[in-house]
């Protein structure tokens, strides 16, 4: 069997010993298709409070939202104060379990250039200065990056190592409109290219199983994405939670999930037809809590890592 190209993989072969991602969740940070910038709501997958941050030592800055426009952030401290903490507490924890050495830091929760670049540079730059830190991934969306912020970054890329995650879900704009995505899939390319230009590494977000997408939308989802030149990959299946407005469109009989062989069998197709060069960061995504409407495939990570290994060992290839 041979082995998919992970991205573990790609880091433990560039850098000699474990690197885990630690994902960082800073309060204050939003989306433009949550705030009202270009839409209201949020994706409609997206269950927004679930990126809230919940422990007694951490709490949420509530009613406090940045976006590209802010001209102030009176609770900058905060927020490094939460990062420290986050770091700490996580890096520790995968350094005893998983004999993790190294660690990148990943802003993940919500869009993580959404918001004035003093307060991103001060916070990357905390990150930076962490123990055993080698590098950033920075989750974010293709209308949120400002030039000087893609400038910044591919400063700090010629000694770091730096990755910049774009949810590309899919490149048809009538999915994005029917999913409130706030931009088209023209904006995505632009970024992603942009990026790679800059020096950057690109991770792409695709989603399998979206409203009314037949198998070859997404398989022409991942050809683009490829094209785009992304160094890295995340397949998601599309699933239902409580409190979206998909959950809405599901319980109406508007929407049916995916089923787990169709997913198996694009996913399949879309790893086959991957460049080599490219890691793979994730094959599938689910939530194991009463919050999961359906599919109920996508409760058990570990069933659907072993029905997606059988699946591979057909083509010759294990994960």
């Amino acid at each position: 069997m041979k082995q998919i190209y992970t991205y573990g993989s790609y880091l433990k072969d560039k850098f000699g010993v474990k690197v885990y991602k630690v994902g960082i969740n800073v309060s204050g940070f939003t989306c433009p298709n949550i705030d009202g910038t270009v839409a209201k709501g949020g994706c409609t997958f997206c269950e927004n409070d679930s990126f809230s941050a919940s422990t007694d030592e951490v709490q949420e800055l509530k009613g406090f939202h940045l976006n590209l426009d802010s001209t102030e952030n009176p609770f900058l401290d905060k927020q490094l104060e939460q990062l420290k903490f986050q770091f700490e507490a996580i890096s520790k924890r995968q350094a005893k379990e998983y004999g993790a050495k190294k660690f990148l830091v990943y802003f993940q929760s919500f869009t993580n250039t959404y918001a004035p670049f003093d307060t991103l540079k001060a916070l990357y730059e905390k990150a930076l200065s962490f123990d055993s830190v080698i590098g950033l991934s920075i989750g974010t969306r293709s209308d949120s990056i400002t030039r000087e912020t893609l400038d910044y970054l591919s400063t700090l890329a010629k000694d770091k190592e730096i990755w910049i995650e774009f949810g590309i879900q899919s490149v048809y704009d009538e999915t994005l409109i029917k999913i409130n995505r706030g931009h088209d899939s023209a904006n995505v390319k632009e970024w992603i290219l942009k990026s790679k230009k800059a020096g950057l590494n690109v991770c792409g977000h695709l989603i399998f199983g979206l409203p009314n997408e037949t198998e070859d939308m997404m398989l022409e989802t991942s050809r683009a994405a490829y094209s785009w030149g992304i160094d890295s990959v995340k397949y998601h299946p599309l699933y239902v939670v409580k409190r979206t407005a998909l959950a809405n469109e599901f319980n109406r009989g508007d929407f049916k999930p995916i089923s787990e062989e169709k997913y198996l069998d694009v996913l399949l197709k879309s790893i086959q037809m991957k460049p080599a060069n490219v890691s793979v960061q994730r094959v599938t995504a689910g939530i194991d809590d009463d919050s999961l409407l359906a599919p109920s495939w996508c409760r058990n990570k570990n069933t659907q890592i072993k029905s997606i290994n059988a699946a591979f060992k057909t083509i010759g290839l294990k994960y």
